[in-house]
């Protein structure tokens, strides 16, 4: 019988296999079984989940999965919720977990029916195997009914004291859906979590973490005790539980403790001989001594513990170590975390693009620690366009505090590719040459004739951002840009972009007629006034305007002469002298001024012919213009409100680095990336650090010496707990074989197994047990003849059970030591 049944049984595996290898075959070959077919049909289905037969069930529960991922859930899939319950008991773990993978997708469609399984869940709890009650407890919190939130809340109770950390683990994780469910059980959910933090086992404790912050992330109080442990368990985690753990330690420490710093004293050098006195450095800087952070013992743990997950594989791990080191740690932990930091940019583009957004932000506070890594920033020729850009304002923050030879290389990368065929390209890289004059004002004249050079360029998109970048180095120091505008100005017969031809006319007029000897704005408006009718109408505005500041540079250095005043009859005595003469040349000029117009300067008629050319132009704005100028310079007498218009002085401009708005967002965000869409307040969900501490308000260290005896133990191998064992034995035994036994056993049993060990200790037992005898036999011959009989009896009475004690005591003392030794094996 015996023989049938395994045969039985191998043919019902071979079955089997032939039916998992023809399922395999036909999904590899891509020819999915059809499950409306009337092969599986609803009757069909439900016949293989009403079966006995457990590995028909199972084909019938991974049909109802199937339906159910494929088609549309209210239609297809809901029409097995009850056969799918009335296997929720099933003992086969297989078809246990289908079975609940289906009860937590419907459980809110059918919530009443879902609240008959819950019942075979609870029993699934006190289950054997820890894989089914950590299966029951993640699926009854899974189970989205609100009823059921006590029976949930229980269920973790039930979890967090486990002997399997498994079940640990999904107690942690149904802490936030227990939450989300009730939010009244809150005040329960805090003492399992309290209890979870405190866990051995390093996988249980970082999805505690990660719960703690999705439940009640400001009760810091709770983190006081397990902060060592959780610091020493951080690297052993994995990587989800690693980024969870980080963020909080992260709060934390901003939370609980301060910058601190103090003074070193000054720096003294020991003369060559001895009797020389110390030489004080000279450093003025160093005789108050200079200010050194000091951190925290606790906070610097954790810090050396951060150091050692920048070798993590995940990319978010090592952003999340960065984060720590820019917002608790000195500047040394910044600069060990910027060759992991820099090493991202070798991974596919979507990292590369979050990783370089979250460089240029470390990069704006401490832009030194890049200095030796930007050949890793250089634009390659098939990258898209949002990861140049990136190494372009990269380069421009690290241009100022790079060498002679990599400034030049930088400057001659940003020419080469601004005279590509991409337009935004070449914008972006003029853009860049300004910001690297702007930032080293020792390499401003080389980016300037770099920018010159590219003026004569045919590409117009070119020209007018390098004419756009000149006018800004122009403004900031226009004493020194003197031939500069002469420069540009030999360019206006060769470009024609209207925007370069408006840049180089408005600095003209900004620029040279400033002082009168070198004023050459005169005679380039002469020369523009006579294509006025062919240019633009960008450029129109800008020679109105030149021409605004020429008439009013005229009217400041020529100011018109006051009318004579007529002469007054001199009455003295009463006799009237009549001037005859004075008369008569009076009428002889105003004789000749009505026969001769008066004559106008050169500047004066030019001025009016502008007026006269943009009256007849058919834009709009520029007539208007030209008669607000009109009106301004009409009463040459009257030019002070035309002064504070037209040659008000200019703000300089300053173009700062794009993400200088980003600077203060939090790294390792995707608010970060996003940036100005995000709005003022970010992305949903995003929290900013805490602020930090002041000193005095922190809470009392004293709080994290609380020791936990199993969290603080050092673990030890079972070989090494087996060796303290039997020398802990051997000192016991030690007393009562005497000094010069014990000393041989101690050497002898160097180099011995256990079973010699055993030996030897029943050898002992045996010698004992004889100097016992002959000690007993000696004190009973001085005692008399008639007593010698009757103790004789009693004494052999007394040894037969002293020997009996014996031999149970190194009985049980052997057994102990085998048992001990077993369980560590």
């Amino acid at each position: 019988m015996e023989t049938i049944s395994r045969i039985s049984s191998m043919l019902e595996t071979a079955r089997e296999l032939t039916l998992e290898a023809a399922q395999s075959a036909t999904l590899s070959r891509g020819t999915a079984p059809d499950y409306t077919s009337q092969s599986y049909s609803v009757p069909h289905i439900k016949k293989l989940l009403d079966s006995r037969n457990e590995r028909e069930v199972l084909d019938g529960m991974r049909k109802v999965i199937s339906i159910m991922y494929r088609n549309d859930p209210s239609e297809a899939s809901l029409n097995f919720f009850s056969a799918v319950v009335k296997n929720v008991a099933n003992p086969n773990v297989e078809v246990k977990k289908l079975v609940y993978i289906y009860l937590v997708h419907h459980a809110e469609a059918e919530p009443d029916l879902a609240l008959l399984s819950i019942n075979a869940i609870q029993k699934s709890l006190t289950d054997q195997n820890p894989q089914v009650r950590a299966m029951a407890l993640r699926t009854m919190s899974g189970i989205r009914v609100p009823v059921i939130s006590q029976i949930v809340s229980l269920a973790i109770k039930r979890g967090c004291g486990d002997m399997s950390p498994h079940v640990r683990k999904a107690a942690a994780l149904a802490i936030p859906k227990c939450y989300r469910l009730d939010p009244s059980s809150l005040p329960q959910l805090i003492g399992y979590l309290s209890t979870l933090l405190g866990d051995s086992q390093y996988f249980v404790v970082g999805p505690a973490v990660a719960a703690f912050l999705d439940v009640c992330p400001d009760r810091i109080d709770l983190i006081h005790q397990h902060y060592r442990s959780l610091v020493k368990k951080l690297v052993d985690m994995d990587e989800w539980a690693q980024l969870a753990t980080l963020r909080l330690l992260t709060n934390y420490g901003r939370k609980c403790f301060p910058r601190k710093t103090e003074r070193v004293n000054k720096s003294t050098t020991k003369g060559f001989y001895e009797d020389e006195d110390d030489e004080v450095a000279d450093n003025p800087a160093a005789e108050d001594g200079t200010e050194v952070e000091v951190l925290h013992p606790d906070l610097e743990l954790f810090l050396r513990s951060c150091k050692l997950l920048l070798q993590s594989r995940n990319s978010a791990v090592i952003m999340s170590v960065v984060r720590c080191f820019l917002y608790l740690a000195p500047p040394d932990y910044i600069a060990a975390a910027v060759g992991p930091l820099v090493a991202l940019l070798r991974s596919p583009q979507d990292i590369q693009h979050v990783a370089l957004y979250n460089i240029v932000v470390v990069a704006l506070h401490h832009p030194t620690m890049f200095a030796k890594y930007v050949s890793h920033f250089l634009i390659h020729a098939n990258e898209p366009s949002h990861i140049w850009c990136l190494k372009l304002e990269l380069l421009t923050i690290l241009f100022p505090h790079c060498g002679l030879h990599w400034k030049g290389v930088i400057i001659s990368e940003l020419e080469h590719f601004s005279r590509g065929t991409d337009p935004d390209l070449v914008r972006e890289c003029v853009r860049a040459i300004g910001r690297c004059a702007q930032n080293d004002m020792n390499t401003a004249n080389h980016c300037l004739r770099v920018l010159l050079s590219q003026v004569s360029s045919l590409d117009d998109t070119l020209v007018s951002e390098s004419l756009t970048v000149i006018r800004h180095m122009i403004q900031q120091d226009p004493a020194s840009h003197k031939r500069t505008v002469i420069e540009l100005v030999k360019h206006l017969g060769s470009t024609t972009n209207p925007e370069a031809r408006a840049t180089i006319i408005w600095l003209v007029g900004e620029y040279a007629g400033a002082e009168p000897e070198q004023n050459i704005a005169p005679d380039v408006l002469r020369i523009l006034v006579k294509g006025f009718s062919d240019e633009s109408e960008v450029t129109k505005q800008q020679i109105v305007l030149l021409g605004a500041k020429v008439y009013l540079h005229h009217l400041l250095l020529n100011p018109p002469a006051e009318e004579a005043e007529e002469p007054k009859p001199n009455v003295s005595g009463g006799i009237t002298v009549n001037n005859e003469w004075a008369d008569e040349q009076k009428e002889e000029r105003q004789e000749e001024e009505q026969q001769e117009p008066p004559k106008e300067d050169t500047i004066t008629l030019l001025w009016r012919y502008i007026l006269l050319l943009t009256r007849y132009d058919v834009s709009y704005d520029l007539r208007d213009r030209a008669r607000l100028y009109k009106a301004l310079l009409s009463d040459p007498r009257s030019t002070q409100l035309a002064s504070l218009l037209l040659l008000a002085p200019k703000p300089v401009p300053y173009a700062p680095s794009p993400s200088e708005t980003r600077k203060d967002l939090l790294i390792g965000t995707s608010t970060l990336v996003v940036g100005a869409a995000a709005g003022s307040n970010g992305l949903k969900g995003y929290e900013s650090l805490p602020i930090r501490v002041k000193p005095g308000q922190e809470p009392d260290s004293r709080l994290r010496d609380v020791k936990n005896d199993m969290a603080e133990k050092t673990p030890t191998t079972a070989g090494e707990r087996l060796d303290k064992a039997l020398r802990d034995h051997d000192t016991l035994a030690a007393p009562a074989s005497g000094p010069q036994k014990n000393g041989a056993a101690t050497n002898a049993g160097k180099g011995r197994t256990l079973d010699e060990w055993l030996d030897d200790e029943e050898s002992e037992t045996e010698e004992e047990t004889d100097s016992e005898e002959e000690t007993d036999s000696g004190e009973e011959e001085d005692e008399e003849e008639s007593e010698e009989e009757t103790e004789e009896e009693d004494d052999d009475d007394e040894e037969d059970d002293g020997e009996d004690d014996e031999e149970e005591e190194t009985d049980s003392d052997r057994e102990t030591v085998k048992k001990e030794s077993q369980r560590l094996l």
